[in-house]
């Protein structure tokens, strides 16, 4: 660690993610359940991808912005699990500071911008059931962009903002994060320069950014569902519930795990399970999405299924018919 003298006080230029290190008899257990955690995700989100571009079908705009939701689990996934992989292989938890400021930086930009892709899913299954005459007028392709497009923007801003303030703050020690990720409220416990500009635009942009995405989700799902409701067939109601289902657990999943490690109080058995719930919405919940989206989506299947097909039909032909 390279120490630098201010005074009275020793800059520090590095910090130790401890991760899991209260298990180290697991380590290597958990360096492969990550490991393929990793690839299941990163495989997974971009099948995904290449589904939706592939099939002419899934160009909706549910499946538009379920691509790049898929494209955001990946990045979501890059940067948070190569650094703990290779903390649990190689024993080396150390992380330089510039370099866990740019992890956090990642990390908000998109926590921030899955809370409004979200929000705007939920919108768009808000349109197909509720207003389904009026869909395909109101939700079209110019909207689509923009709404995708605000997602992206407002993650930006929201990553940002508060690492401008952190970048200008100086490290004394201790230099140990009780975290597996760079995570904002363990960094500014850390900081021995005044945190209280930081503290104030970190709370304000969390509430700007989560927020008004998790009231329109809310506010969404409570209109699709009271819409379900009034269907007066069993059928009728079972295939507007299975649109939205997958949506539907995915956001429960993520806000889930959020308000727990966030929002309820800092009591020693919730602090203890911190790092678990963690796991759920940065590591877990990019895994399971594409299984989610996949499994119960009747287009994903159909889609799926013809690739199948076509890919046998290429292996039965003779190979001057392909």
């Amino acid at each position: 660690m390279a120490d630098t003298e201010e005074g009275n006080q020793t800059s520090i230029t590095e910090f130790i993610l401890m991760g899991f290190g209260n298990l180290p008899e697991l380590q290597i257990l958990l360096f492969l359940l990550f490991l393929a955690i990793c690839i299941v995700t990163i495989a997974g989100n971009i099948f995904i991808v290449a589904l939706v571009v592939a099939d002419q079908q899934l160009h909706t705009p549910m499946y538009f912005f379920l691509a790049n939701l898929s494209c955001l689990e990946t990045c979501y996934t890059s940067t948070i699990l190569p650094r703990m992989l290779a903390s649990l292989l190689t024993g080396d938890k150390t992380i330089s500071v510039r370099g866990c400021i740019t992890q956090f930086y990642f990390v908000s930009f998109f926590g921030a911008t899955e809370c409004s892709l979200l929000a705007a899913m939920s919108y768009d299954r808000y349109l197909a059931i509720c207003k389904p005459l009026h869909y395909a007028v109101l939700m079209n392709g110019s909207l689509c962009l923009q709404l995708a497009a605000g997602s992206w923007i407002s993650g930006l801003l929201a990553g940002t903002t508060p690492v401008s303030f952190m970048s200008q703050l100086s490290f004394c020690g201790p230099n140990k994060i009780e975290h597996f990720f760079c995570e904002s409220t363990k960094i500014i416990t850390l900081c021995c320069s005044d945190t209280y500009q930081l503290e104030l635009v970190t709370t304000i942009l969390a509430a700007l950014f989560t927020v008004p995405p998790f009231a329109l989700t809310l506010a969404s799902y409570v209109c699709i569902i009271s819409t379900i409701l009034r269907i007066p067939s069993t059928t009728g109601r079972q295939k507007a519930f299975s649109t939205c289902s997958s949506h539907l657990i995915v956001v429960t999943i993520f806000y889930g795990t959020l308000i727990i490690v966030y929002l309820l109080p800092k009591i020693n058995t919730v602090r203890d399970l911190n790092k678990v719930f963690s796991v759920c919405y940065t590591i877990l919940t990019p895994m399971v999405n594409p299984f989610i989206y996949s499994l119960r989506n009747r287009e994903v299947k159909e889609a799926l299924r013809k690739i199948v097909s076509k890919k046998k039909l290429t292996c039965l032909l003779p190979a001057e018919f392909v």
